[in-house]
Parts: structure tokens; C-alpha cells; sequence
């Protein structure tokens, strides 16, 4: 399988790169010196020498529309020279301003997002679902694993603040869809192998999970149950997505628990990460959610 993965430096993208260089030969994860997603001439001839049976795009800028979508554009106008295209979106594409829970897809366009990231995000779900073509959208929402940001993500953060021996702090609790990156991988091979009947879909489990009972679920696997500090009352508005789309198409696929997967992150932060924890890594006063 000729496959093409981008933005292999950030979080998603890395861990599909472990993921399909394990089971798949042929795996090609260019560095910004070997393939500039800026440069339309270079992306051009890049595809159309290799000609990727699947291209999966997690190059991002959080902070430039314009370099988002000139990346996705100069990948999109090529669709002639691979397979498939399979884009990673974000639910940021219903607007973090009006987010409802268990968002379904066809909430998408009530509103365009105010926030630049799901601005972009939004601009590039709507080119997709334009034409029935080779080019998907994985709108994802919360997802969590090794070689995220653990001084910015939940999960990971807090994690980490017990192996520093610092209490888990949350600023203000909220109702989550957290999906395990693994089981993502595994998604993203299902629409590899297949031909799905639809441009956009919700990546999600379909279940809600708050920070308070995720806090748990790492103090009981800590085992010291140190404090739980919540430091404002009341709670965030939900961000969750409905999955039954892809759940009625896809039926194969499966979800780790939550106390599953925290577990194993836990043991690879604390025996494979290779990262020297101390609490000087951590804010410990203006850390986000």
C-alpha cells in the first residue's frame, strides 16, 4: 500500500505513522525540507511521481487559515494523482461558540466558526462535501494519546502532574467525547480499505465522559489518590458528537474504555515516554482545559 501521511510532527499525525509503518509497506511521511505543503508547484509534482493510493493529511496550523487551506487546496488539486484523500477536520467546524451536545452532522453550516482553526477547518469541510469524490473528512472531537501536548490536554496534563507529585487540577468541569488515538488508527485503516458512502463524518465514541470522573479514573490508577482541585463550580458547555452515521456504515468498529486506554497512557508516560518530569514543566495557575 502506497500511502502518504502529512504533519507526522504533531500528535495525530505521528502516531498514524507508528501505526501504518507497523502494518504497512510503503509508508511515506516527507519533512517539510522533502515536501513544502506551501509550495503548489512542489506538492504537484511530488503526487503526481509517486502516485499515493491514499494521501491522509494532518499537516496544521493552528494559528494561519491561510496556510491551512493553502495546503489542503494544493493537495485537493491534484485529486487526479492519488487514490484518496482523507483529511482530518475537528467538531471546532460547528463553531465553539454554538456547540450543542451530540452534535450530528447535519448541524454542520448552522454556523460558520469564529475562532480561526475552526474557521479554516470549516472552509475545507465545506470544499469536501461540495462533490462526490476520492477526498473524506475525519471530523474529530476530543482525542487524546502518547505525543500529545501534556502541558495543554487533559488527560495527558494531569497525568503527568501526579508523576511530578502534584494533586490533578481542573479549572471548570465539562462533559467531553474523548476518543483514544489507537482507536482512531484503526478507523483511519477502515477508511483506507474501504469505500465510504459519505464526505464527512463524526469521529467519535458516542459517549460523554466528565473531567471529574476522568480525574478518577487516573487517581485510582496512581494509586496514591492524591486531591482533586476543581477551582470553579459549575460546568463548560458540552462538546460531543453524535456517531451513529459512521457506526451504521462502519460496524466494526470498536472503542477502548476509558479505563483502558488512561491506563496504558499512564504506563508509557511513566516507563517509555523518556521524558524527565518535574514541576517546573507545569503553569500551575493558567492551565486550559
Amino acid at each position: 500500500m502506497n500511502i502518504l501521511i502529512t504533519g507526522t510532527n504533531g500528535f495525530i499525525g505521528r502516531n498514524l505513522k507508528e501505526y501504518f509503518q507497523d502494518r504497512y509497506e510503503g509508508i511515506s511521511c516527507p519533512k517539510r525540507g522533502d515536501l513544502n505543503l506551501l509550495d503548489a508547484k512542489a506538492v504537484k509534482e511530488y503526487l503526481d511521481l509517486n502516485k499515493f493510493e491514499v494521501v491522509i493529511h494532518c499537516g496544521v496550523s493552528l494559528t494561519s487559515v491561510e496556510e491551512n487551506l493553502k495546503m489542503y487546496f494544493n493537495i485537493e488539486r491534484c485529486s487526479t494523482s492519488f487514490g484518496k484523500l482523507i483529511c482530518i477536520g475537528s467538531g471546532a467546524e460547528y463553531d465553539m461558540k454554538n456547540y450543542i451536545p451530540e452534535m450530528k452532522e447535519n448541524y454542520f453550516g448552522k454556523y460558520i466558526p469564529s475562532d480561526l482553526y475552526g474557521f479554516s477547518k470549516y472552509v475545507i469541510a465545506k470544499d469536501i462535501e461540495s462533490l462526490h469524490r476520492n477526498i473524506y473528512n475525519l471530523r474529530v472531537f476530543g482525542i487524546y494519546g502518547k505525543y500529545e501536548d501534556f502541558k495543554r490536554r487533559f488527560i495527558s496534563n494531569n497525568i503527568c502532574r501526579l508523576l511530578c507529585d502534584l494533586n490533578i487540577s481542573i479549572n471548570k468541569n465539562m462533559y467531553f467525547d474523548y476518543l483514544y488515538v489507537d482507536d482512531f488508527s484503526k478507523i483511519v485503516d477502515i477508511f483506507i480499505n474501504s469505500d465510504a458512502a459519505k464526505r464527512s463524518y463524526n469521529i467519535c465514541t458516542g459517549k460523554t465522559i466528565d473531567f471529574l470522573s476522568l480525574a478518577k479514573i487516573i487517581n485510582d490508577i496512581d494509586g496514591r489518590k492524591l486531591p482533586i482541585q476543581i477551582k470553579e463550580k459549575g460546568l463548560n458547555p458540552e462538546y460531543s458528537g453524535d456517531n451513529k452515521l459512521i457506526m451504521n456504515e462502519f460496524k466494526e468498529i470498536r472503542f477502548t474504555s476509558p479505563e483502558k486506554a488512561i491506563n496504558e497512557l499512564y504506563r508509557w508516560y511513566k516507563d517509555s515516554s523518556n521524558i524527565v518530569f518535574n514541576s517546573s514543566m507545569f503553569d500551575l495557575t493558567n492551565r486550559s482545559n
